[in-house]
């Protein structure tokens, strides 16, 4: 990391990389879409961050993790001032958030372990287990009130069981090409590597809601999927070595967008 000048600290793009653990592409992505410029260039052109720049990257992140998309978190930046205040009422809302998923997680903690013992009974979960998985991943981080219980119901049914298998099988061969490149250590942002990653993603985003509840929803599957890779990954009929790999070249994958 560089040192200090006489107006204080800056950092390269490759230590916010490191830092955050984006890649440098996302970065240079954020900043062709306004979202984070760096506030200095060196006299060879090289971007310079700020301390500001750096509190700008903490609260996209911390956004992000929310579930907001990108579009939706200009937004909020623009409405919004860099300052104590907003910073902390921005922690705060990460601190409840927290608190929303420990409460979450003892209440469901049961359900999942059941879950988990149904999934050891076959190398592979029927379909009905498959979206019982996927609706246990969205109400372990969300929440679902009884109204959006219903509404998981009612596209269940209105998938119906042959969607659901046909589902099933696209996901174990998308599984299995994304291994292949995990195993090969191609460039997550290879063209392939983001068509299949955009491939997974449109099939989860099938079984959830329409609209910032499907956003919601598709960013707890997310996580989960990273908190319990490797406990979810030896239910399934890859080590789970390799699902737990697949889980962070996937995030990296979509990163590099």
């Amino acid at each position: 990391m560089i040192g200090k000048d006489a107006t204080g600290r800056r950092w390269s793009i490759g230590d916010l990389a490191h830092a955050s653990g984006l890649t440098v592409r996302a970065l240079y992505h954020y900043d062709e879409i306004g979202l984070l410029s760096a506030s200095e260039r060196t006299a060879s052109g090289h971007r310079r961050y700020t301390e500001g720049d750096l509190r700008r990257l903490y609260r996209v992140r911390a956004l992000r993790a929310l579930g907001l998309s990108l579009e939706q978190i200009a937004g909020v930046l623009e409405d919004s001032s860099d300052d104590l205040v907003t910073l902390r009422d921005l922690l705060a809302t990460q601190l409840r958030n927290l608190q929303e998923q420990a409460e979450h997680i003892d209440r469901l903690s049961n359900r999942i372990h059941g879950l988990v013992r149904q999934l050891d009974e076959s190398s592979m979960p029927d379909p009905d287990q498959f979206m019982t998985t996927l609706e246990m991943i969205s109400v372990y981080e969300t929440g679902f009130t009884q109204e959006q219980r219903e509404q998981l119901a009612e596209r269940r049914a209105e998938l119906g069981p042959d969607a659901v298998e046909a589902a099933r099988s696209r996901w174990a061969e998308l599984v299995e090409q994304l291994l292949g490149h995990v195993r090969d250590n191609t460039p997550v942002d290879d063209p392939q590597v983001q068509d299949l990653v955009r491939r997974w993603d449109e099939l989860g985003a099938t079984f959830h809601a329409v609209g910032e509840q499907g956003e919601r929803t598709k960013a707890a599957a997310r996580r989960m999927w990273q908190d319990n890779s490797a406990e979810l990954g030896r239910r399934l009929p890859w080590p789970a070595e390799r699902m737990t790999a697949l889980v962070g070249y996937l995030e990296r994958a979509r990163q590099a967008r």
